[in-house]
């Protein structure tokens, strides 16, 4: 399960109440991707879509699993689709969620907000509002959390996407090439008033370049479905992982949820 980018984001922030919820039917893997949270960006690295695809591959061939389903949020949907056509053998199954990636799309005024959010109670506010169609969700706790977490990872996050900013769009952008070579069954689900990769331009043109792919639009909904529509978002996880399982015979993994770090991460 692979997180957004925007900054303080984690793996588990991302991902654990989803998690949680699913309870123990999967064994679920949400690192920290370069540069957030408690991986930093190796030495000597550029960062961008290939170090991601390359250390999410290699987290997941150090578990040793042979086949998994990839589920990837914004950002985390472009390295999910980009790892998909670069393991065709390992991933079974691509959820895309409110996905980065396609081509052609714009930095929107909204993305660019975010990642030139500052680290503090104000600039948390300012982007949990952003991110979410009703506002009531952005709490005290929320811009509390989120702070914290902006302020722990300030340093390294302004290395990642410095301005002009349209360049990382163009970064996290996957060709018609790459896309064609998916051949995983993709779950794109979306939120109709999502204003950071707006629908029209984030998931549409991915139906014209996916070979196998579905798009689930939830109406009164922005960036973050896993958060505001919890229990759809879930039952549309579950439903298309366990689809893949009932048919194919093979599970998405069974266990318990890790919050992983990719190989070679550091302490």
């Amino acid at each position: 399960m692979l997180h957004g980018s925007g900054p303080g984001t984690t793996g588990s922030g991302a991902w654990t109440t989803t998690a949680q919820a699913l309870g123990t039917s999967w064994h679920l893997v949400a690192p920290d991707q370069a540069g957030f949270g408690r991986t930093p960006i190796p030495a000597g690295s550029r960062v961008g879509l290939r170090l991601w695809t390359e250390q999410a591959a290699s987290l997941m061939d150090a578990l040793g699993h042979e086949q998994y389903a990839v589920v990837g949020h914004s950002m985390g949907g472009a390295v999910a689709l980009a790892l998909a056509a670069a393991r065709p053998r390992q991933v079974t199954r691509v959820v895309a969620v409110s996905t980065m990636g396609a081509p052609g799309a714009p930095l929107s005024a909204e993305l660019d907000a975010i990642w030139a959010a500052p680290a503090g109670p104000l600039g948390a506010r300012d982007m949990l509002g952003r991110l979410v169609l009703d506002q009531a969700l952005v709490t005290d706790a929320a811009v509390d959390a989120r702070a914290a977490a902006m302020r722990a990872g300030a340093a390294t996050f302004a290395l990642l996407f410095p301005p002009p900013r349209a360049r990382w769009v163009d970064e996290l952008t996957l060709s018609a090439q790459t896309l064609a070579a998916v051949r995983a069954p993709v779950l794109l689900v979306h939120g109709a008033d999502d204003r950071v990769t707006p629908l029209g331009t984030a998931a549409l043109p991915l139906l014209g370049h996916l070979a196998d792919v579905r798009l689930h639009v939830l109406g009164r909904c922005g960036h973050v479905p896993a958060t505001e529509h919890p229990y759809e978002f879930r039952q549309l996880l579950s439903c298309f992982l366990r689809r893949h399982l009932n048919f194919s015979g093979i599970p998405v993994v069974n266990g318990t949820f890790d919050h992983a770090k990719p190989q070679g991460s550091g302490p």
